[in-house]
């Protein structure tokens, strides 16, 4: 898995200051996107366990609220591979704190209907995942008043709530 870029002290991909993983390698190709670049699986550095090191100390500090994955498409079967090891150690080591993720994918429909019955790495990943905002970003429903979201029909999904009553919950 190849990384775009790791945003520490990041305060806008989730609540609080947060460090921010862009993965790379995205084929939803949303009109409008504002990471473009990262659509390319080649594009940035390979992801490696010094990046995990890194992610792992820039998530010390009490102030740090939590991690945020986001892209590209943390939700290509290539990039779960390449996140399983990041977000079992963060988990491991910082379980208080969230783990945000930005999926194109629809969280009932492609990722819990197919994904997790596919492979069973997606099943593990999204059990370390906190709140999954999904959804394409839709250019024609773009809102800038939105929370956390570029477009008014992704949904902020509480994913532990929504995995225990087998339903969408979502947040705001």
């Amino acid at each position: 898995m190849n990384y775009a870029e790791i945003k520490y002290n990041d305060v806008a991909n989730g609540p609080g200051v947060r460090t921010s993983l862009f993965v790379s390698g995205c084929t939803h190709h949303c009109e409008g996107c504002f990471n473009e670049m990262t659509w390319d699986f080649q594009y940035g550095a390979p992801f490696t366990e010094q990046q995990i090191d890194e992610i792992l100390t820039s998530l010390q500090p009490a102030y740090i609220a939590g991690l945020t994955i986001l892209g590209g498409e943390p939700f290509e079967y290539s990039n779960q591979i390449g996140l399983l090891p990041l977000v079992r150690k963060v988990k491991e080591q910082y379980p208080n704190k969230p783990l945000w993720c930005f999926t194109g994918y629809l969280f009932d429909k492609d990722i819990v209907d197919t994904m997790c019955k596919k492979w069973p790495e997606t099943k593990e990943l999204l059990s370390y995942i906190d709140v999954l905002v999904d959804g394409e970003f839709v250019l024609s429903l773009k809102n800038l008043n939105l929370k956390f979201k570029g477009s008014e029909n992704q949904r902020t999904i509480d994913v532990p709530a929504s995995l225990a009553q087998n339903k969408v919950i979502t947040l705001f």
